[in-house]
């Protein structure tokens, strides 16, 4: 599976959420609300969640190995510091 484009959308800043992320796979597929993340140890992404009844949050759709998650943080966080705050970019990768 290939990661064929990502459109990143930069938030205010101010807190620890960045941006979020929509990511095409194949172009056929697409993934919305994939967040960027700042942490005590730099950035990484959030994959989409809910709330469930109990208060705890659980991912709706995750990347199943390490190597695919590497892959698409990756692709993400590439197009996240290309991107200018505050405006969308898209970009085609190369993965």
């Amino acid at each position: 599976m290939e990661i064929t484009e990502v459109r990143i959308q930069r938030v205010s800043p101010g807190n620890s959420l960045k941006a979020y992320a929509n990511v095409t796979f194949d172009d056929c597929f697409v993934l919305h609300n994939v967040r960027v993340i700042e942490g005590n140890d730099g950035l990484y992404i959030g994959m989409p969640s809910r709330k469930l009844s109990n208060g705890e949050f659980k991912n709706i759709a995750h990347p199943i190995t390490s190597e695919f998650r590497e892959k698409m943080t990756k692709a993400v966080l590439e197009v996240y510091e290309k991107t200018p705050a505050l405006t969308e970019q898209v970009a085609e990768t190369a993965t």
